[in-house]
């Protein structure tokens, strides 16, 4: 008796169940980019369509309170209606990646938008990458050539690092970025253009890139007239290809332009659904969002590539003490601060050496050049205290030994931390340079006045 009762329970499990009715709610609510619907069973993160009977627009559920359910539009919101309904779609859908990607130029959907043609890539993924152990991951232990000697040699890049670009507006920032996608020795590139303005995007892609540096690249693209959902999309996008690359043992350089537009994003978002304001404006969960985001770079598990990442950060009014460059100096891995008042004298890169530091430099450089980068920084830095003084005469030679000594250096070594952006430093020629810089200059020869034609008395 009892095997035929568990066989009967055993039959009844075998048979196919009924699908779940999709539920359709109402769209209740429309304030700012904020779209309230009554009546859903959905979760944070899946997508919904909102159709009023003539228009269609993707939206994103993002939070829900007393049976509301808050959305933000992946699309325009262009006439909408009270009572549209709202229809759930599916979670998020996995997002195209693979080797098809290279040389292409996608957004936060990754539908291309360089109009050659759709992308055939037979590998999927979600944008929530896989968590990795920090005691799995590779540490850091060799040195990247970026292709820029003051970086070279002053600020080593390991590989597998995360580092800031910390820069106002016309300092030189996307030359910089542009300088090394091409020059940085990686297998592969991927830029994220991240909420700039709309003709940085072909401008990037065709005068800094270009088509060589295309070929091995990715480039994801969200200007400022994207919805921000679409811009957090486009970069956890980024990392996701990243992330797929580095799988397969890959080294990756990762560019992301901006990570304050990042930022910026799920600050409309969190404040539109009601979220407190907390730092100069913005919200708890904007400083939860970029660790999230910076900490999927870095070097992968044993046998897998590493993704080197360059974020930039932009200090409105060179303030170095904004909350975002803040909380994204306390997370990376290293900080590059480009200077206005540098930029200004036309020199470039505009890197200020005194403000920038790589955490991973100890790891990959040997002792010799750590000590010579130390005293470069030293000697740098004793002629900025006194270049009042200098310059207006003040200074009386001998009073200072070491003050004397970046008197006489300071024009090879200002020579050797300006490059163009049209040349490449490689990594040893880099640190040939900087040893030629570090040598004190020869004495001027004492001049026989008879051999020069003087008077004779």
């Amino acid at each position: 008796m009892m095997s035929e009762v568990s066989d009967f329970f055993l039959k009844q499990s075998e048979l196919p169940t009924a699908p779940k009715p999709i539920v359709e709610g109402r769209l209740t609510r429309m304030v700012g980019l904020t779209l309230e619907a009554l009546g859903l069973q959905v979760t944070v993160g899946d997508r919904c369509l909102i159709d009023d009977g003539t228009n269609k627009i993707e939206a994103q559920v993002v939070g829900f309170d007393s049976g509301k359910t808050y959305l933000m539009p992946l699309q325009p919101m262009i006439g909408l209606k009270s009572g549209a309904k709202v229809i759930p779609i599916n979670q998020d859908e996995p997002l195209a990646i693979g080797d098809e990607l290279l040389g292409r130029v996608v957004n936060g959907f990754g539908d291309p938008i360089d109009g050659k043609g759709p992308l055939t890539c037979r590998t999927h993924s979600s944008l929530d990458g896989e968590y990795i152990n920090p005691l799995h991951r590779e540490p850091i232990r060799e040195p990247l050539d970026v292709g820029i000697k003051a970086i070279n040699a002053m600020l080593t890049v390991g590989r597998g690092q995360r580092l800031g670009l910390f820069a106002g507006s016309g300092v030189g920032k996307s030359v910089l970025l542009g300088m090394m996608t091409k020059y940085t020795e990686a297998d592969i590139t991927i830029v994220g253009l991240i909420g700039e303005r709309g003709r940085e995007v072909k401008e990037f892609i065709e005068d800094i890139l270009g088509e060589e540096g295309l070929a091995r690249s990715v480039v994801v693209a969200s200007p400022a007239d994207d919805a921000p959902l679409l811009r957090l999309r486009a970069s956890q996008y980024c990392t996701t290809i990243a992330e797929h690359f580095r799988e397969q043992g890959k080294n990756v350089l990762l560019l992301v332009d901006s990570l304050t537009r990042y930022a910026m994003a799920q600050r409309e978002i969190a404040l539109a659904i009601g979220e407190p304001p907390a730092t100069k404006g913005y919200p708890p969960s904007v400083f939860a969002k970029i660790p999230q985001l910076v900490e999927r770079a870095g070097n992968g598990k044993k046998g897998e590539g590493s993704i080197t990442a360059f974020y930039t950060v932009l200090t409105e009014g060179d303030d170095q003490q904004d909350p975002v460059a803040d909380a994204a100096r306390a997370i990376l891995d290293g900080h590059i601060v480009l200077n206005r008042a540098i930029a200004e004298q036309g020199h470039y890169p505009a890197i200020d050496i005194e403000q920038s530091i790589s955490r991973a430099m100890p790891q990959v450089v040997d002792e010799v050049h750590l000590q010579t980068a130390q005293q470069f920084k030293q000697i740098l830095s004793k002629f900025k205290q006194n270049e009042d003084l200098i310059t207006i005469g003040a200074y009386q030679k001998g009073s200072d030994p070491l003050l004397d000594q970046a008197i006489l250096m300071m024009p090879q070594m200002t020579s050797f931390l300006q490059q163009s952006h049209q040349k490449k430093e490689p990594f040893k020629e880099s640190l040939q340079q900087f040893v030629q810089a570090m040598q004190p200059p020869a004495p001027p020869a004492k001049v026989n006045p008879r051999a020069a034609g003087g008077v004779k008395r």
